[in-house]
Order: C-alpha cells, then sequence, then structure tokens
C-alpha cells in the first residue's frame, strides 16, 4: 500500500495554498489530490474569459427555496485546479476587519483581525499598497486593474453624487465608499492559487499533485485519519497518510466528504447507511452563503462590453490583449464596488455592489433590447440565513441534498430591500444616468414595499460564496478547533471556506487563501 506524509484532498484556493507550503519541507512527501482537471484552458487565464469557465463548475441541484417561490436553482463549485480562483472573478477582497473579531468572539480564539492579517500579509504580493495593512513579497499577486471601462468610472462618480465617499482601497481596514477593486492578476493575467502557489512548487520532488482522482472516503481507524480511498478512472485505490489529512473540498465537498466518511450527525448517517466513525453533530450545518439580486439596465448607446460580442470589435480587442497585454481582455468585467448600508444601525456597512459594465453574463439572458447593457449586483454581507448539507445515500456517487435556506431570514430581504432602493439612487445620478435608455430588470418601477419585496425574493440568487458548514469554534456543534483539527479525532483537518464561522462580508478567495496559509503553519509548527 503507497502512503506519503500529508494528504491534502482539494486543490482549490485553500489547498493549493497548504500542498505549497507542506511541500517547502523537503523531508515531508505530500500529495495533492484534486477531483478536477489541471487548470490548462485558456479561458482561465484570460480575464475577461472567466465566465467561459462556468462549465468547469460541478453543478449542484438545490432543494426547492421556500422563501423564493420553491424555485429550485442550482449553484456549483469550482471542479478544476485552483478551485474558485481559477473561475471567478479575481475580486480580491479580505472582508470586514470586525468579521475577525466576530470569529473570535464566537470561540475562534486567535482568528481576530490582528491574528489573520498577519497571514493576508504573507500571501500578498501588492502591486500598489504597502505598509501595516498590506504584504509585497508573498506568492500571491495582488493588483490594480489593467483596463477599466469608461463606463465603470462614471457610475463611481454616480456613487459619490449619491453621497458614497470614493475609497481607494477596500482592504486597508476601513470598508465603506466606492472604488474600484484590486485583483487576482500578474501581467494581465489570472493569478490563481495554482499559478501563485503550486507552480513554482512542482519542481519539487516531494509534491505530488494527482487530478481528475476523486476522493472518496477519508479511512479513519482507532479515532485516526489513517489515509483515503480514491478513484483513478474505474479502479479504487488507497492512499495512507503517515501525519495528517487536510480536507479542503470546499465550502459543500468538504462537509460531504465527511459525512460520507462516517463523520458527522450519528443518526442521520444511520438513516442512510453509513457505517458511523465519529458522531459530530455541527458537520453539514451552518451553512451559509451570500445572495445577490441583479439590477439590470438598457442603455442608449454601445459603451459597455457588450459590443465585444461583435467579431470587429473582438478581433481588436484579442490584438490590444496579445501585443500588450492590456484592453478589454485584461478586464475582470467587475471592476467598480461599494460597501454601504441598507440598515444604518448597523455598525458596518451590510451591502457590497458589484458594478458590471455589461449585461448577460450572470442573469441568464443574452443581453438588453438595444444589445447594450449593464448590471448593478446587490449583495447582503451577512446573511441571518442558514441552509444545511446532508446525504441522501451512502454511495458516493448520489448526489448530495442540499438546502440553501435563501431568504429564510426576513432580516436577509429587508437588507436587500434597503439594498435595492440604494442602487436605484446610484443609478438615477447624472454620471450614470445619462447612458440609461430605460431599466430591464426589474420590468416595471417599484413602488410598494409588497413590490419589492417579491423582486428580491424573485431575482435574488445565491453569489458562489457558500461556507461555514464545517464550522470553526469550541461548543459542541464546532466541527474543528481553532487550529483548524477535527474535534475527537486525530491527525485530520479541514481547511477551506467550510471553516467560517460567519461568512465574511465580501468576496471568498482571499480568506480562503489566508485560511490555507494559517493550517500550513499549524500543521508545520510555525508562528509568525
Amino acid at each position: 500500500m503507497m502512503s506519503c506524509d500529508y494528504i491534502v484532498v482539494g486543490g482549490g484556493s485553500a489547498g493549493s495554498t497548504i500542498a505549497s507550503r507542506l511541500s517547502e519541507d523537503s523531508n515531508a512527501q505530500v500529495t495533492l489530490f484534486e477531483s478536477g482537471p489541471s487548470d490548462s484552458s485558456p479561458f482561465i487565464h484570460m480575464p475577461v474569459t472567466y465566465y467561459k469557465t462556468q462549465r468547469m463548475l460541478r453543478r449542484i441541484q438545490l432543494e426547492p427555496l421556500k422563501h423564493q417561490f420553491d424555485a429550485a436553482p442550482t449553484t456549483g463549485q469550482a471542479k478544476v485546479l485552483g478551485g474558485g480562483s481559477s473561475v471567478n472573478a479575481m475580486v480580491y477582497i479580505r472582508g470586514n476587519p470586525q468579521d475577525y473579531d466576530r470569529w473570535e468572539a464566537s470561540g475562534a480564539e486567535g482568528w481576530g483581525y490582528k491574528d489573520v492579517l498577519r497571514y493576508f500579509k504573507k500571501a500578498e504580493a501588492n502591486e500598489t499598497f504597502a505598509g501595516e495593512a498590506h504584504g509585497t513579497s508573498g506568492p500571491l499577486s495582488v493588483s490594480d486593474q489593467r483596463y477599466t471601462s469608461p463606463l465603470t468610472k462614471e457610475w463611481l462618480k454616480a456613487c459619490q453624487e449619491a453621497g458614497l465617499p470614493y475609497n481607494p482601497d477596500f482592504n486597508s481596514g476601513v470598508q465603506a465608499g466606492c472604488g474600484l477593486y484590486q485583483v487576482t492578476m500578474r501581467n494581465g493575467r489570472r493569478c490563481s492559487a495554482a499559478v501563485a502557489y503550486l507552480n513554482p512548487a512542482r519542481k519539487r520532488k516531494n509534491l505530488t499533485i494527482l487530478t481528475g482522482k476523486p476522493v472518496i472516503r477519508i479511512l479513519i481507524e482507532g479515532g485516526r485519519a489513517v489515509g483515503v480511498q480514491y478513484r483513478d478512472g474505474g479502479e479504487l485505490k488507497t492512499l495512507r497518510a503517515e501525519r495528517e489529512v487536510v480536507v479542503s473540498a470546499g465550502a459543500i465537498g468538504s462537509p460531504r466528504l465527511l459525512l460520507l466518511s462516517g463523520v458527522g450527525p450519528a443518526s442521520d448517517l444511520k438513516s442512510v447507511g453509513v457505517d458511523v466513525k465519529h458522531d459530530l453533530p455541527g458537520v453539514g450545518q451552518n451553512l451559509q452563503d451570500h445572495t445577490d439580486c441583479f439590477l439590470i439596465y438598457d442603455l442608449n448607446a454601445a459603451v459597455s462590453y457588450d459590443k465585444y460580442k461583435k467579431l470587429r470589435w473582438q478581433m481588436v480587442a484579442g490584438l490590444e490583449y496579445a501585443l500588450f497585454r492590456t484592453g478589454p481582455v485584461a478586464s475582470n468585467v467587475c471592476e467598480g464596488g461599494a460597501f454601504w448600508w441598507g440598515d444604518k444601525s448597523d455598525p458596518l456597512p451590510d451591502l457590497q455592489y458589484h458594478f458590471l459594465a455589461g449585461a448577460g453574463v450572470e442573469e441568464g439572458v443574452d443581453s438588453t433590447p438595444s444589445g447594450n447593457g449593464a448590471t448593478l449586483n446587490v449583495y447582503g454581507c451577512r446573511p441571518h440565513s442558514r441552509g444545511s448539507v446532508s446525504l441522501r445515500s451512502a454511495d458516493p456517487s448520489v448526489p448530495l441534498k442540499l438546502d440553501a435556506g435563501y431568504l429564510s431570514d426576513q432580516r436577509d430581504v429587508d437588507v436587500l430591500i434597503e439594498g435595492v432602493k440604494v442602487g436605484e439612487d446610484i443609478m438615477s445620478r447624472p454620471s450614470i444616468s445619462k447612458y440609461i435608455k430605460s431599466i430591464h430588470q426589474p420590468n416595471k418601477p417599484l413602488k410598494t414595499r409588497a413590490e419589492y419585496d417579491e423582486f428580491v425574493r424573485r431575482f435574488t440568487q445565491g453569489a458562489l460564496h457558500l461556507s461555514g458548514a464545517c464550522r470553526m469554534g469550541s461548543d459542541e456543534m464546532a466541527v474543528v478547533d481553532p487550529q483548524l483539527r477535527v474535534r475527537g479525532l486525530e491527525g485530520l483537518r479541514v481547511a477551506d471556506s467550510s471553516i467560517m464561522p460567519y461568512v465574511v462580508s465580501g468576496n471568498l478567495n482571499g480568506p480562503s487563501i489566508m485560511i490555507g496559509e494559517r493550517a500550513s503553519d499549524f500543521i508545520r509548527g510555525n508562528r509568525i
């Protein structure tokens, strides 16, 4: 039977980080499993084509959404080396500093902002900012945008006309305001976790990267994780871990793998025929996701990225990118953003906005009637609604049961309603309204509270920021302790967005990489 020192399950943002860092010890043999393919697709690496990477998502059917007219959409989890960092819009956001202080107050000792900031800086190579808030020599390139649509700049002016101050750095410790997102790019190309961490590590003989080989079970003997069982084509194989197994299979994949391995609520596992190895009631609970509502506008001129759907414009943009690594192909489309308040009694901004100078990328239609559109995404930063991950069968090939629970808490609806109203106000301001022909979604003016409520429930969806179902803490419903060790078992950790007690106020790639950095140091005994 084959063995190594460390097994890392999942080659996403956290897993790529962990595998790379552990392999820095030349005396440790590290094996990284990724169920999807390598990140060789050119659509991954050209920023503007990230929407084409959606085919690299594993689609997962949601249970009917009881609070959204029983809609039953799918969600997705990246199935490719680099995980979400290979398919996302490259927005680099850490969250609000008080998010992490909230983690610590909930039982995640040592995870306050002062603690995690060191790891954000360790990971980061920021091309613009330095000092107390930023790192400049880490593996992950964080850069200013190489190209920004003029329409995005007009939107930022409209935000300021609506009273939002300009914020040059959302990661400085102060989130409120509007500005341009920094992005995970290097020389006009995507800098995913695979690019940042795994590519430099590939030359190390002690690191083995296995793609297209899904892990189906963690092997547990005598209260200790001793290896994994995985599929190699049609064959079932086993690899043992002499030191530890680290599960970084993502917000859905990690709880699913624990449950399939017999780690979870005993009664639930028995009911589907799984042999219980360790009764841990919190596995699969506390699932969270940001939800976003789309405002879509029809424009009166070809001033958005929609014009690049025409071949002649594609050729011009492609030539500029090929020659100079700039122009529209170097855009992440999701260029402008803001953090602001829907609930003025909240001490922290409870809304996040993404402005996209185009339509048809996310809302599922080709474009607007004129063929030129713009989209404003309205997010709630700190949702109260909770969902769960559970099994239907002990058979790994049977789809899991994913109850997202979106908008099950009225407070989330209320925040989004206020967010839509703030968004409408911004879009009515002179700098942006001069480009607007009409609003496309909603298809009629919203007037009453009931109309806003219905609109939000009908047109809100998950933001693919799933987290929390292997929550970190110290109470009986916590899955991992503050060093990310699975409670009650030896040799097993979970390290990815699933360990978040509360989803942070922003996009999750940067925080997931930070979690990977911290996990690596916990495992190796390092303290920085």
